[in-house]
């Protein structure tokens, strides 16, 4: 049992990958991956810029199918789904983009109750009281009517937070959530993700560098580098491994098998010296 929620291993995987494999344009990115996330838990998918981080959440969101091997959403491959289907499936995950994403020409409401209006057909009395529910879930329902110019880059995030969660989905996708936040921001818009996960009753995977607030609201971290899953564990036991490459990214050691230099010819080829 970790320390923020009740065992659940027995219960089956909201999400698996079984041996995928996956690149673009004739190169590999991820090779023979296997991962599982139970129900209700918070996953961090951590590792060297590159190491195919957003690749996997492009995959759970089925933008791009893997050429091996499946991934499975609540025990359904989503390789194989017809646009129906997988727009069905899609509609029980919530995405937060990279610095939110917001739509700049519409309002704080307007931008919670987008996904509403597209993808229901609720009168407007419901989705106002639904988007003000969500917006007053983070905090920001006395900001509902400023723009996303008139609000501060960790009040964004949390309006694009939000906007993720105002169809009720099982599952919330974050991509670098905590990038370019102060340590106030990023500290409560930590909390925040593990507070809703839990009180929502959803399951998260989240991509990110930022180790110390992410190891203090995960269930569980993956280290992603050089194309596979090197480590994977509680954040204790990720921070007590012995591996070298955990070891480093870890601790940020600045020398170990993450080289500073790339492979290079010699220096004197290059710069003629001894020529």
């Amino acid at each position: 049992m970790t320390q923020h929620s009740q065992p659940i291993s027995a219960a089956p995987p909201l999400i698996e990958l079984r041996n995928v494999s996956c690149g673009y344009g004739g190169r590999t990115i991820l090779e023979g991956v296997n991962l599982s996330l139970p129900r209700g838990q918070v996953l961090a998918l951590i590792g060297t810029s590159g190491g195919g981080k957003t690749t996997l959440l492009r995959l759970l969101g089925r933008q791009i199918r893997p050429t091996k091997g499946e991934v499975l959403f609540d025990g359904q491959d989503l390789a194989p789904l017809n646009e129906q289907q997988l727009y069905a499936v899609r509609r029980r995950m919530g995405m937060l983009f990279q610095f939110g994403a917001l739509f700049t020409d519409l309002s704080v409401f307007e931008n919670v109750a987008f996904p509403l209006r597209e993808h229901t057909n609720l009168p407007e009395a419901m989705i106002r009281d639904l988007v003000l529910m969500k917006l007053n879930a983070v905090g920001l329902r006395g900001a509902r009517d400023l723009m996303p110019s008139e609000v501060s880059g960790g009040m964004a995030r949390r309006v694009a937070l939000a906007r993720a969660i105002a169809l009720d989905p099982e599952v919330v996708l974050y991509d670098e959530p905590f990038a370019g936040l102060d340590p106030i921001s990023l500290g409560v818009a930590a909390r925040l993700i593990r507070d809703l996960n839990d009180a929502l009753g959803l399951t998260s995977v989240i991509v990110t560098h930022d180790l110390h607030e992410t190891f203090a609201i995960a269930d569980r971290v993956a280290m992603v580098a050089n194309g596979r899953i090197v480590a994977q564990g509680t954040p204790a036991e990720l921070q007590a491994s012995d591996d070298p490459l955990v070891r480093q990214f870890v601790n940020a050691e600045h020398d170990g098998p993450v080289r500073f230099h790339q492979p290079a010819p010699p220096v004197g080829e290059d710069f003629g010296v001894g020529a």
